[in-house]
């Protein structure tokens, strides 16, 4: 497995990381024995890098990773600000800090590796009391470093502005170029490690999916395809699951011949040297190795990356919900 620095971290990951939404059964049930073979696959791949959050699975996710022996030089992520006691308007620096605790209990460390806020609102962003508490946090020793998941450029563009911000994950694919402009030179001018999530629109860009495909009662992909719960940009990218599955089609003719679709999509996203990882999330452990394996595929010409881009500002953009 290829690594890359995670920015001002200095921690080296696996180009593909894991997600780990799947593992608090928010993409419909994952028994113990699934959940377990994920992580084991993910070890013996070369992994390095887990992400997760204290409101997957209601902790559940956190849980089952922090009982899972670990390959020594896996990091994990977890993320905060998203549970009934923050979330929208309670966010307070005591508040912030016993969601802390309480991951690294159930991740059973004394120390976590990288915090991130997630997805908080903007005015809470804006008001920035919240990174002085996270700097606070590190020094203190619960964390090891502190970064930001923000759905949209100017969240992140404000983030960047923090000099404690270690990392920054975004929405980044195939449907959502717009952070290739100015986000992620940014982010490699102050050092600032990108992690990329949703790199296949919720499992669009996998190809795999017609107009036919239907979820689970229990999965996001079913319950806010038009963003009901949270913001419709964190499902398929806030594209319109038909139109998603028409652009899909699309792609496929644009795509280097034996390149699976959902390898030609990572590999994309791995072609712009500012990211440092991709945690794809999985639902059967089978599916990790195609992820890795794109890794290995090789880079795509420039004259395709360029015929990408124009295809993404004529047919995708005008199509995407939730901002960019």
């Amino acid at each position: 497995m290829k690594t890359r620095r995670l920015g001002k971290t200095g921690y080296e990951v696996s180009e593909i990381g894991l997600g780990c939404w799947q593992l608090g059964g928010d993409f419909g049930p994952v028994g113990d024995d699934t959940a377990n073979a994920i992580l084991d696959a993910a070890n013996a791949a070369g992994v390095s890098f887990w992400d997760t959050a204290d409101v997957y699975g209601g902790g559940l996710s956190e849980s089952r990773i922090g009982a899972h022996v670990k390959n020594p030089g896996v990091h994990v992520a977890t993320k905060l600000g998203r549970s009934g006691a923050l979330y929208p308007d309670q966010y307070s620096r005591e508040g912030v800090k016993a969601s802390l605790v309480a991951s690294a209990q159930r991740l059973g460390v004394d120390t976590l590796d990288l915090a991130q806020l997630h997805c908080v609102p903007p005015a809470v962003l804006a008001d920035g009391a919240i990174f002085g508490w996270m700097d606070e946090f590190k020094a203190e020793g619960l964390v090891r470093h502190w970064g930001a998941s923000v759905e949209t450029i100017e969240e992140g563009l404000l983030c960047l502005e923090q000099p404690g911000c270690s990392t920054l994950q975004i929405i980044f694919n195939l449907f959502r170029q717009d952070a290739a402009k100015q986000l992620l030179p940014k982010a490699a001018e102050k050092d600032v490690g990108i992690i990329v999530r949703l790199p296949l629109a919720s499992g669009l860009l996998s190809g795999k999916y017609d107009k036919t495909t239907t979820f689970d009662a229990t999965d996001h992909r079913n319950f806010n395809a038009d963003g009901a719960a949270f913001s419709v940009g964190e499902t398929f990218s806030g594209i319109p699951f038909e139109r998603g599955v028409e652009l899909v089609g699309e792609l496929r003719g644009l795509a280097p011949e034996a390149m699976p679709m959902s390898q030609f999509a990572l590999r994309w996203i791995l072609d712009h040297p500012q990211v440092s990882t991709i945690i794809a999330g999985v639902s059967k452990p089978e599916q990790l190795a195609d992820n890795v394996a794109a890794s290995e595929q090789r880079s795509l010409f420039p004259a395709l990356m360029g015929q990408l881009s124009e295809w993404y500002e004529k047919d995708v953009k005008s199509a995407i919900r939730g901002g960019v």
